[in-house]
């Protein structure tokens, strides 16, 4: 799988470090515009925003579907990509509680993307194939590693974890509750007596 935020979509050549900031300003300014203007937003007006031509965008995503896919991939790719990152810099239980927390805001993201995913999907695209395998992929990394450090049950399956993480993203949308749900979640992954 490529990355999202540094390759050209039509080969897999690196970009000059002004085309990638360009790409970059036109993904961040994007997400946020689908997420609060739904699939409808003008893409001149996101092109402007990021400071870049319309030429420049249509150079990079020459379709609006091009644009949205990528960016919800964006999305996708910094969650995943994010277990490794987290296991080198905290312990494993917060590496796990951290990504939990990233797993949350990538759903409420996916959320405020509804709109374009779903004009995305009418054109025959499945952008979510290979979404949950690597998002379970990732989690099992977390998960085994705290398994390992002693810090979780070990009778975990990365996918009923998943689904309680699925379920608190359905259940709402406000962070503060995130958080204390999340911690709910950490309490009941944790390793008590009864579980020893």
């Amino acid at each position: 799988m490529p990355d999202f935020t540094t390759s050209c979509s039509a080969s897999d050549r690196p970009l000059r470090a002004d085309a990638q900031r360009n790409r970059r300003r036109i993904l961040e300014v994007a997400l946020r515009a689908f997420s609060e203007g739904g699939a409808d937003v003008p893409l001149d007006a996101i092109a402007r925003e990021a400071g870049v031509g319309s030429g420049t965008l249509y150079r990079h995503f020459p379709t609006r579907e091009a644009l949205v896919e990528t960016v919800y991939h964006n999305e996708l790719t910094q969650l995943c990509e994010s277990a490794d990152d987290l296991l080198v810099t905290a312990t494993a239980q917060e590496a796990l509680r951290t990504w939990m927390g990233g797993f949350l805001h990538y759903a409420r993201t996916k959320l405020g993307l509804s709109d374009a995913l779903g004009v995305l999907i009418a054109s025959g695209a499945n952008p979510y194939e290979h979404s949950r395998a690597r998002i379970l992929a990732a989690l099992t990394k977390l998960l085994d590693a705290a398994i390992a450090e002693g810090d979780v049950r070990d009778d975990l399956a990365a996918f009923d974890v998943l689904t309680s993480l699925s379920g608190i993203a359905l259940a709402s949308t406000d962070p503060d509750q995130h958080e204390r749900l999340l911690a709910l979640l950490m309490d009941g992954l944790g390793r008590g007596p009864a579980r020893r």
